[in-house]
């Protein structure tokens, strides 16, 4: 059985609190602190039974190992896990898919600053492989800002069978690579898509890049030769919104 976690932050909390109240066990408040979110919170989690206790701030550092918890903390039921299986319904359940695949984006910083612009920009899953990749962990789910309890994060065995697979369903595979002749601006970008991106300083893997129908670059006009990747990521994934816009 899946061990109990540990959220905070108020994003990540105002989100389970209005979407998932059953996972949640104990809340946990920094005492003295006035906050109209966290008020709201507190209020939410009474109304469930949500036992709620105020703390002073070593022990809610304590619990979670002096992060930083903008006052609030959570033992919470594990969320939903994602599998290739739910990919699969996530694609057929929209006409016109928008995935983001994460090659081996190992940070949990990265990973959910990706989670928080993919939910905005309207993507219906983010895949990750299983091995190499940044776990959906409390640290991610604050950076995500609650868009780590919205939109699935899909853990994958095999990312290249899973490539395979998304092209067999007439889903486009898009790469990002340094070398690639073709700019973000002039790819189109309109039907059915999954962007990759990869691990931050080695990019893609061979066998991912060799599973891509086409691949782009950021046109780099400065000294800098790169992006962090959740800057990129973002970058990218609000060309296509706007292409498909159009």
């Amino acid at each position: 059985m899946a061990q109990n976690e540990w959220l905070y932050g108020i994003h990540a909390l105002e989100a389970v609190v209005n979407r998932e109240p059953e996972r949640l066990i104990e809340l946990f408040v920094l005492k003295g602190r006035d906050d109209q979110r966290l008020t709201n919170i507190i209020n939410q989690a009474r109304r469930f039974g949500i036992a709620v206790q105020f703390c002073h701030r070593k022990v809610l550092d304590d619990k979670v190992n002096g992060e930083q918890h903008q006052g609030v903390v959570a033992r919470a039921k594990p969320g939903r896990q994602y599998s290739e299986n739910d990919l699969d319904e996530i694609v057929k359940a929209n006409e016109t898919p928008f995935l983001l695949v994460l090659d081996g984006v190992t940070d949990p910083h990265n990973l959910g600053a990706c989670l928080r612009t993919a939910e905005a920009a309207g993507v219906h899953a983010v895949v990750v492989p299983k091995d190499k990749s940044a776990a959906l962990t409390p640290t991610v789910r604050k950076v995500a800002s609650g868009a780590a309890d919205v939109i699935p994060l899909v853990q994958v065995t095999n990312l290249a069978r899973t490539l395979r697979d998304l092209q067999q369903a007439g889903v486009w595979i898009i790469g990002t690579a340094g070398e690639a002749k073709q700019s973000l601006y002039e790819c189109k970008m309109t039907g059915p898509i999954a962007l990759v991106m990869g691990a931050e300083g080695k990019g893609m893997r061979r066998l991912t890049r060799e599973h891509c129908d086409d691949l782009i670059k950021l046109p780099m006009a400065g000294t800098v030769t790169s992006l962090n990747v959740s800057v990129a990521t973002g970058v990218c994934l609000f060309e296509i919104v706007r292409q498909r816009q159009n």
